[in-house]
Parts: structure tokens; C-alpha cells; sequence
């Protein structure tokens, strides 16, 4: 079911999430991890991410939400740094500069199948062109389809392998554009 009203996405905000907001963040992985479950991935099923996840993501200013009518719909670490597992990887990146890491992405099943994964891809890049940073790269599990079909629909390009707590996950990068 998906959303025909253009101005949809416009009443969305992406921000830096807040202390306050943990439980409901936490929610809203919670579900995600039981989705992959659902889905038969392996993906999150090994006790991570979990609360601590995100309290780590606070403190380094990388925890950030989706917010439609005051009410958190998504979330993201949004890392503006360097990722160490991608400094080895099994393949080629399309950039040596500054990149944007995004990691755990998650949203909530009140609103599954409306493009708001999507779209929150596309607010990070807004937010990496913002910040003049013209790269992003993620990584995701083999078996992950959901996140899969959404780095395919907004053309970020398959890298090769990262390896993160012993798995090997695709690795996938965005050249950004000024706009």
C-alpha cells in the first residue's frame, strides 16, 4: 500500500534523537528485529542492536529520528566519521574522502509499506549534502531484501564484503551530487 499524496513526506522531520526518546526507539527496533526474524533473516538475531546500541549512538551525536506529527517513526545512526570495518574491504569503494556512515536503520510497523525507509534514505543524503559530505556507504546483511531492494531503487552500488562481529555483510556506497 503505498502513498499517492506528494505532500506525504513534507510533514516528515529527520533530527538528532534525545535521552527521553530511548524507550521509543527501542520499540521500534524491537519490531525491526522481529521482522528480519519473520523474514528469515539472520540479521539482528544475535542480540544486537540493542538498548545499549543506542545509547552508544547518543553519545557520539550519531542517533537520529523520523518524526511525523511529534510521533517517532524511524530511526538511523547517522555517523558522520569514519567506520573501521569499511577500511577492509573485499572489493572497491567508488571514493577515498568523507563519507557518511548510516547503520541501524529501523521504522516502525505502524507504518510498514508507505516508502518511509526510503525516504529516510533520502533525507540522510539531503543531510550529507548539507554538511558537504558527498559519500555515504552502508552495509547490510545477505539476507536482508528489504534493505536490499531499497539501496537498488535509489542506485547506491554494491562495493563488495565488510566484515563486522565475524560475518561477512554487502557493502554498498552512494556518490553524492551538490544539488
Amino acid at each position: 500500500m503505498g502513498i499517492c499524496n506528494p505532500g506525504y513526506f513534507k510533514k516528515m522531520t529527520l533530527r538528532k534523537a534525545i535521552p527521553s526518546e530511548i524507550p521509543a526507539i527501542w520499540e521500534i527496533l524491537r519490531q525491526a528485529i522481529e521482522r528480519r526474524k519473520q523474514d528469515g533473516s539472520q540479521q539482528w538475531q544475535d542480540g544486537y542492536p540493542n538498548e545499549q546500541s543506542i545509547h552508544n549512538d547518543l553519545a557520539t551525536d550519531s542517533a537520529y529520528v523520523l518524526i511525523e506529527n511529534d510521533e517517532i517513526i524511524a530511526y538511523a545512526a547517522i555517523i558522520f566519521d569514519v567506520e573501521p570495518a569499511y577500511t577492509d574491504i573485499q572489493g572497491k569503494w567508488l571514493t577515498n574522502g568523507d563519507y557518511v556512515v548510516v547503520h541501524r536503520v529501523a521504522t516502525s510497523n505502524s507504518v510498514l509499506g508507505k516508502g518511509i525507509a526510503t525516504h529516510l534514505f533520502k533525507l540522510i543524503e539531503d543531510l550529507a549534502i548539507a554538511s558537504n559530505v558527498y559519500s555515504i556507504k552502508v552495509d547490510t546483511n545477505f539476507d536482508n531484501i528489504a534493505m536490499l531492494k531499497i539501496l537498488d531503487k535509489l542506485d547506491y552500488t554494491y562495493c563488495g564484503e565488510v566484515f563486522f562481529r565475524g560475518s561477512a555483510r554487502k557493502a554498498f556506497e552512494k556518490v553524492l551530487h551538490k544539488k
